[in-house]
């Protein structure tokens, strides 16, 4: 009579072992993370002690208020006389603007000024300007920049209150974004995985900053609106991450209860991590097309979602899940 092998014990659920196993790295994944954060913390810190910043990050005109000019030099020949941003703010300092309606002309000195295409482009960021006082430094600058091509002159101004109404409607947009986000994962999951959440989103908010802060820092850009939609949109795109893997997890948990956790995460994070490559990919595809053709104007914007998106990316894979059997266990 031949002996018969033993039969599977019913009900039991056999795990497939995961071809990546995010938990073996999550020690290295958190110190690149905490290394990131704590640079752009120090980011941060030097554009706020900066005394021509004074804020964490280089604001813009949208949220200080003041006169941008967007000069384009009608230059003889294929290149345009030598110039750079030293002489151009020599000449700004030298300059003295007629006064309107007997206020002060402003003083031209702390002006920015930025040399754009190899010298064919200016931009300059002053202080608010009437249209007589815009004109006058025109006409001041010509000696040293040459003849202006008025077809593409671009004088924007903001005044100083609707400048700083802008950055409390900013901060107020990102901070709501944040609570409305943290109320919906508590109502869907529990506190553990909001508090992950809102983890993540702080992660990926404040390498955001800390890249901006070193560009500011290093090369004077300059933050705006946009770049407050681009936070938002940021926080959304990886929350929505973030969620596709707590499902996941919450499905394990389910389906193979006697599994340890760690392994559970290992399932959940190798079943999703497909999807989520392909969607940053197909995302970053669009951002790149804005970085190669969308000008100057939104270029900063292109590159603040691509930062933010990659990083969500890696927060909602080696981030919010591998801490939560850390906190399942406490």
């Amino acid at each position: 009579m031949t002996a018969s092998s033993p039969s599977p014990q019913i009900g039991a659920t056999a795990m497939a072992e995961p071809r990546f196993r995010i938990t073996r790295i999550r020690r290295q994944g958190w110190l690149v993370s905490g290394l990131a954060v704590l640079l752009s913390l120090v980011g941060m810190a030097l554009c706020w002690s900066n005394p021509r910043i004074g804020a964490p990050l280089r604001p813009g005109l949208d949220f200080t208020g003041g006169t941008q000019v967007q000069i384009e030099r009608s230059c003889s020949g294929s290149a345009c006389a030598s110039l750079t941003a030293g002489l151009v703010q020599q000449r700004l300092a030298a300059i003295t603007l007629p006064g309107v309606a007997g206020a002060e002309a402003p003083r031209l000195s702390s002006a920015g000024v930025q040399v754009l295409d190899g010298g064919r482009s200016l931009e300059l960021r002053l202080p608010d300007l009437e249209p007589e006082q815009t004109q006058a430094l025109l006409n001041q600058l010509t000696p040293l920049i040459g003849v202006v091509n008025p077809e593409q002159l671009s004088v924007n101004t903001i005044g100083p209150s609707l400048g700083s109404q802008l950055l409390r409607s900013s901060a107020v947009s990102l901070l709501l974004s944040f609570a409305l986000i943290a109320a919906y994962i508590s109502f869907r999951y529990d506190g553990i995985y909001a508090g992950l959440a809102l983890l993540c989103l702080a992660h990926d908010v404040l390498i955001t900053c800390g890249v901006f802060a070193w560009l500011g820092l290093l090369q004077g850009v300059e933050v705006d609106s946009l770049f407050a939609v681009a936070l938002i949109t940021v926080a959304g795109y990886s929350v929505n991450d973030t969620v596709v893997v707590f499902d996941r997890i919450r499905e394990q948990r389910r389906e193979l209860k006697d599994v340890a956790l760690n392994d559970q995460v290992d399932l959940a994070v190798d079943a999703t991590l497909t999807r989520s490559l392909y969607t940053s990919l197909t995302t970053l595809l669009p951002l790149i097309a804005l970085l190669l053709f969308g000008g100057g104007s939104l270029f900063w914007f292109a590159v603040a979602l691509t930062v933010g998106i990659g990083v969500g990316s890696w927060s909602s894979i080696g981030i919010a899940p591998t801490l939560l059997p850390l906190l399942a266990r406490r």
